[in-house]
């Protein structure tokens, strides 16, 4: 026996039980919850073991407007916080790309809030935005912005952008991080070359910083937009939903449909769907990373 396929055996070998893990904790209920799909299966003291239905759940996903509307306000978080952790991500990158006294310290303490565990990082932003006690109703009274404390959570009107907050708060570091790193390996003399010529701060970002750190910012966005669009625990720590709906997104809906309405046939379709549209976020993810590859060769 040569000593490559030796090699190989003792590879699968090794690779046998981490394959059944996976198939028992990931391939297992995948497949159960695409059978569950296609099921009008209940999960209510009085329903039956769930009959075939076919496509019927995934037509009524397309024909519920609660699930609709639970998808434009996903759309809306995530274009909102993913951009604005876009946005203060590159700019605290720029700003601790500088040289100045304790930035060392300012980089680590960069990454606290992202290493916070997401319910941690809720229940106090929930504190924060409390409408008796929050501290963010003390300082806007105390700086004379507002007259009365506010129930920031309790608007539906306001509850919705308050959670993108806190959201963007916790996950703006990491985008600084991959951003800052990607700024370290820009060679100087292109802004030496470029202030030779004339340009100003813009046209040396423009033109060197943001073509430099494209692609790591690609794969940042790419990926927290695929989290962001599945965001669940945030809501559910923050607002279950509420007020009135108003931060229910599309995941809320399908727990809400699954667990709450006892409905497991339309619960696991809608499911599916969410997975679908996720699944064209990684392909988009792919696509870009192999145009950026190709466009650096």
């Amino acid at each position: 026996m040569s000593s490559a396929l030796q090699q190989r055996r003792t590879a699968w070998v090794l690779l046998v039980p981490m394959l059944g893990i996976m198939a028992a904790v990931t391939a297992w209920p995948l497949l159960r919850t695409v059978w569950l799909s296609f099921t009008d299966t209940g999960m209510g003291i009085g329903d039956s073991g769930g009959q075939w239905v076919g496509l019927e759940n995934f037509a009524r996903a397309l024909s519920d407007a609660d699930f609709r509307t639970g998808f434009g306000r996903t759309l809306y978080f995530t274009l909102v916080s993913v951009g604005l952790e876009l946005l203060i991500g590159i700019l605290v990158a720029l700003l601790l790309n500088q040289k100045f006294r304790g930035r060392f310290l300012m980089r680590a303490l960069l990454v606290l809030p992202w290493a916070l565990p997401t319910i941690v990082n809720a229940m106090m932003w929930r504190l924060i935005y409390n409408p008796e006690y929050g501290s963010l109703n003390a300082l806007l009274t105390q700086l004379g912005i507002l007259s009365e404390y506010r129930s920031w959570l309790g608007d539906p009107e306001t509850a919705m952008n308050m959670v993108i907050l806190a959201d963007v708060w916790k996950n703006y570091p990491i985008i600084a991080l991959i951003a800052l790193a990607a700024l370290q390996t820009v060679p100087t003399e292109l802004y030496e070359a470029a202030r030779l010529d004339g340009a100003n701060a813009w046209h040396r970002f423009w033109h060197i910083t943001l073509p430099s750190i494209a692609g790591p910012l690609i794969v940042a966005l790419v990926l927290r937009t695929i989290e962001a669009f599945r965001v669940f625990d945030i809501i559910y720590v923050m607002t279950r939903g509420g007020p009135a709906d108003s931060t229910r997104t599309v995941s809320f809906y399908v727990y809400q449909e699954s667990f709450s309405y006892l409905h497991a046939g339309t619960g696991a379709a809608y499911a599916i769907a969410v997975v679908g549209f996720s699944s064209l976020l990684i392909g988009a993810y792919i696509f870009l990373l192999r145009r950026q590859n190709g466009a650096s060769r």
